[in-house]
């Protein structure tokens, strides 16, 4: 038996999330790596999928968790061994796979990577899909040829995971860090962890123009829709736009204007089914590039038992930096 966060739907549609005693038979049949999981997070994605909010899960029942850190148990792939530390984050997992809100989970092999070394597996959580995604953007506006003495890069919905990150590795990397939030009251804890300044989100939330004045060489945008058409309309001539998010909407109300004016490059980032060696690549750079004592002040630890609550802090958009979820 072991304890997971069980997501269950009845016929008549109605939705309970819980932690619950499960059975090791119940454990998906395709997976051929069976991993005891000692740590795990919640992200966006878990929050909507916790709180029924979002058609993120597509089979029923469903155990939540995108990500899972832990050592393996029994192994049928010949990448892997038992005593194996392995990172998941992804690929369907808490969507159409038994996830990693669990004490054991049994994942394919295909889409673990080992632990770097330098991570313990509480760090390698509290980073997580959104400080993997975060440096995924990173890597992206590096790619395309933005550099530090190039100018401000500008993170929106900075309080959030993936924004958290983002300026704590950016700010390591020498860049200057503008970040965007709705509160206020966090823009002592976005400067302490690197921002150079903070903006109201208002300031770019609203219909705009087209092109406005020149400001950010790259950009790492959470947040979607008006938000991301005016940071386009901002970026300086041949800058970068990672686009990872949609906190405010899936919509793009823009035009083509800052692409064929400006040369803005406009650069989506998935975390979900990225190769594996990209995955290795990122996970290689948050070991060594990441502030661990920064993401340690930006992250609480909680227990199974809290995940469900603390799910639906983050669809209030009350919850600040990472929660850690120890098994």
């Amino acid at each position: 038996m072991f304890k997971a966060v069980f997501l269950q739907k009845n016929e008549q549609g109605e939705f309970k999330a819980s932690v619950q005693e499960l059975d090791e038979s119940q454990l998906p049949g395709s997976g051929d790596v069976l991993v005891q999981i000692s740590h795990s997070t919640l992200n966006y994605k878990d929050g909507l999928a916790i709180c029924n909010k979002s058609p993120v899960v597509r089979q029923w029942p469903m155990v939540a968790g995108i990500d899972g850190a832990g050592t393996v148990l029994e192994s049928a792939h010949s990448g892997f061994k038992p005593g194996d530390e392995v990172i998941l984050n992804g690929f369907g997992v808490g969507e159409t796979h038994w996830g990693c809100l669990a004490e054991k989970a049994k994942l394919k092999g295909d889409w673990l990577i080992k632990r770097p070394e330098g991570l313990s597996a509480a760090q390698a959580m509290a980073i997580g899909t959104a400080g993997y995604t975060a440096m995924l953007c990173v890597l992206g506006l590096e790619k395309s040829g933005v550099k530090p003495e190039n100018g401000e890069v500008l993170v929106t919905g900075a309080t959030g995971g993936v924004g958290s990150i983002a300026i704590v590795l950016l700010n390591k990397l020498g860049y200057t860090v503008v970040a965007t939030s709705g509160k206020p009251e966090q823009a002592e804890f976005l400067k302490g962890l690197g921002a150079s300044e903070v903006l109201d989100r208002k300031l770019l939330s609203e219909p705009g123009k087209p092109l406005q004045r020149e400001r950010w060489a790259g950009v790492v945008d959470c947040v979607g829709s008006h938000t991301l058409a005016n940071a386009c309309a901002q970026t300086k001539y041949g800058g970068t736009v990672t686009a990872c998010g949609l906190a405010q909407g899936m919509d793009l109300p823009s035009s083509v204007a800052p692409f064929i004016l400006r040369g803005v490059a406009l650069k989506g980032i998935d975390s979900v089914m990225a190769p594996l060696a990209v995955r290795e690549e990122a996970w290689c750079r948050l070991a060594s590039d990441l502030d661990l004592n920064k993401l340690n002040d930006l992250t609480r630890t909680l227990s199974l038992e809290g995940a469900i609550e603390a799910a639906a802090e983050i669809m209030a958009g009350t919850n600040t930096g990472r929660v850690l979820i120890k098994i």
